[in-house]
């Protein structure tokens, strides 16, 4: 096989030293093998024990979101992330952004940089979904509601009175567009209400977007 075919069969998922050094068993020493690999640029190293293929041997782009979930978890993709990827946001967004059950953390990467923000388990388990991309690979990524959520609870400072007031923190602010989701789950931020700290802000957002 192959020593690019041997890396073909990953795809674009992420994988560990232990599952890399599986497939090199066949060489003298597969330390030595996955340094060449690393250095002729057909492997990525994300962080100290896992690696990705290099998208030239794919044909196809990495998932950001994918890697972000494998990076440091369990964790979804959320904030701005998220809220781009529904088009709620008209920025580009350059770094991923997650919600963790560890501790914050923030990891720079070949291919960009990664923030996590801690939460508790009871919220983290909210409104999350799972995205299939081709049938190929999935990744855990904030529900629209969530993600509008985790921007308010992670938001230091933010004291909002009235319903009017979260519309303007959300239209002007964050420059979210709420026309261009029809119907939102409000259910999800009543579940996000319970075990959240910031249950005022939380219910003016509940209130808003049910009406």
């Amino acid at each position: 096989m192959a020593n690019t075919d041997i890396l073909k069969q990953f795809g674009i998922i992420p994988f560990d030293t232990a599952t890399l050094t599986g497939v090199l068993n066949d060489y003298k020493s597969p330390k030595d093998k996955r340094a060449s690999l690393k250095q002729a640029e057909f492997l990525i190293r994300l962080k100290r024990g896992l690696f990705v293929v290099a998208p030239k041997l794919q044909n196809k782009p990495l998932s950001k979101e994918l890697i972000a979930n494998h990076l440091y978890g369990p964790s979804y993709v959320s904030l701005q992330t998220a809220l781009s990827f529904y088009g709620l946001i008209p920025e580009r967004v350059y770094i991923v952004s997650s919600m963790t059950i560890k501790r914050s953390r923030h990891f720079t990467t070949p291919l960009g940089d990664f923030d996590y923000i801690g939460i508790s388990k009871e919220y983290f388990a909210i409104g999350v979904r799972q995205e299939i991309v081709n049938n190929e690979y999935a990744y855990l990524i904030a529900s629209p509601e969530k993600a509008m959520c985790d921007m308010i609870v992670q938001t230091a400072g933010l004291r909002l009175q009235s319903i009017k007031a979260m519309q303007v923190y959300l239209e002007e602010d964050m420059r979210i567009d709420l026309s261009t989701i029809a119907h939102y789950d409000v259910e999800i931020i009543k579940e996000c209400i319970a075990v959240s700290k910031k249950k005022r802000e939380l219910t003016l957002l509940y209130k808003l977007l049910q009406r």
